[in-house]
């Protein structure tokens, strides 16, 4: 038996094709699903698994089966509103040279199943979605805080029942490093029951209380998007559009067109237009945009001319925005142009040392706890959405800081919006702050 895992980066999650005797089956996959249909071309894919109702990517599970004539598996109480075969707890599926068992494992989801492989009567592999995961487990307050304990409550009855599977079962999970659906950092690779039973830290709790305790405590904000995905992946989940993508001048820009900066981010800070989202092609590119921007508004992208605008549009539509209305890749003509400060980790301490600068904080609560630097403001990026920190001067510039310098260059839309001199530090966050000011 071969597993591939097939990554998704921004989204931190993984989608696996298992292969065995000839037979094909793909987990878990997200809508761009040409990648999955091509990897699996070879041999003869029987079945698309859903594990569960996605909060975090619609789901391409529909159309890679309409693409291959794979069966569409989707745990039995899911309800969603297409065809499908239902999988019910403990009622093998014949995969021909296996087995495939679902096993209902609730928590992070109501519907969620776990799928077993089976072997000449062995099992082998395990695909657990957003259950047990590698070093930790599925959140369970996505479907909102007052549902939150209960799911916990299920979830600790869930990752028991995987962690007692035999010890040589191979664990791949759909949720990894980067996911905000994991209630704590899980790390990156697959591994197997025997190795979480010695090392994963949700599998040591005493008490189902002690576990729910931990489940719900130093809860991390997560992507505003979420909440679009469900319904969607209960609807019907439309394969990708394949839209051409109509080159623009900035003139051209619709009037309700909200304006998407992808470029490096050197150029943004050198000239970009007043109000725009500044989001450089990166892998997570997506989902903040799927957490500032407001859900499937119209979007036009601002780029260069070699950057790869196809897979920007791909990572839009993996969370839903499918209504780019084309890219702009020049904007030498404007004489209307924002700009701002890049500033080192250097000049920044040098400036802390010798001066009292306004030091605006702007990672995750999580990050903030941690430790910070002295008398600096802080507000998570997104929530600049709702309004600056007070006691911010206009008169001053506000130093803008994260844990690198990405999400820094997500706050200057928001400060010059409100008046402010953005001077954002690059190349460093602040943890390298703290340590230089230490020394």
């Amino acid at each position: 038996m071969n597993v591939t895992l097939i990554p998704t980066p921004g989204l931190g999650d993984s989608t696996y094709l298992l292969e065995h005797g000839g037979v094909g089956v793909i987990v878990d996959p997200q809508r761009d699903s040409d990648r999955f249909v091509e990897a699996a071309s070879h041999i003869d894919t029987r079945f698309v698994l859903e594990t569960h109702i996605h909060n975090d990517y619609v789901s391409g599970g529909r159309a890679v089966a309409a693409t291959t004539g794979a069966e569409l598996v989707i745990p039995a109480s899911a309800g969603v509103a297409f065809s499908h075969r239902p999988a019910f707890h403990y009622e093998d599926i014949d995969g021909g040279p296996f087995t495939i068992r679902p096993i209902h494992t609730p928590g992070h989801t109501p519907e969620h199943v776990s799928y077993l492989v089976i072997v000449d009567d062995e099992a082998v592999a395990l695909f657990s979605g957003g259950s047990l995961l590698v070093g930790s487990a599925g959140r369970t307050d996505l479907l909102g805080i007052d549902r939150a304990d209960q799911l916990a409550r299920l979830q600790y009855g869930s990752v028991t029942r995987l962690a007692a599977l035999p010890e040589r079962v191979a664990l791949y999970p759909t949720h990894g490093a980067g996911s905000f659906c994991t209630a704590s950092v899980a790390e990156t690779t697959t591994s197997s029951i025997g190795t979480e039973n010695r090392s994963n830290p949700v599998l040591k709790h005493a008490s189902e209380d002690s576990f729910v305790a931990a489940a719900l405590s130093d809860l991390q904000p997560y992507p505003d998007y979420y909440a679009q995905m469900g319904p969607i992946n209960l609807a019907g989940p439309e394969p990708i559009p394949t839209n051409p993508l109509l080159r623009l001048i900035v003139d051209e820009i619709p009037d309700d067109a909200l304006v998407l900066d992808i470029r490096p981010h050197a150029d943004y800070a050198a000239g970009h237009l007043a109000g725009s989202y500044g989001l450089e092609l990166e892998d997570q590119m997506g989902v903040w945009a799927g957490w500032l921007v407001p859900f499937n508004e119209p979007i036009a992208l601002i780029a260069t001319e070699d950057q790869d605008v196809e897979s920007a549009v791909t990572q839009l539509a993996r969370v839903g925005y499918d209504r780019v209305v084309g890219v702009i890749d020049d904007l030498t003509v404007r004489d209307d142009l924002k700009s701002y400060t890049l500033a080192s980790i250097a000049d920044l301490v040098s400036e802390v040392r010798l001066a009292s600068p306004q030091v605006l904080d702007v990672r995750a609560p999580g990050e903030r706890e941690a430790g910070s630097i002295p008398n600096s403001f802080h507000t998570y990026v997104p929530d600049l959405r709702d309004g600056i920190p007070e006691g911010l001067d206009r008169e001053q510039p506000v130093w803008i800081i994260c844990g690198g310098g990405y999400r820094s260059e997500m706050a200057v839309r928001y400060l010059e919006a409100g008046g402010f001199q953005p001077i954002v530090v690059v190349g460093g966050g602040v943890e390298d702050v703290l340590a230089a000011l230490a020394v």
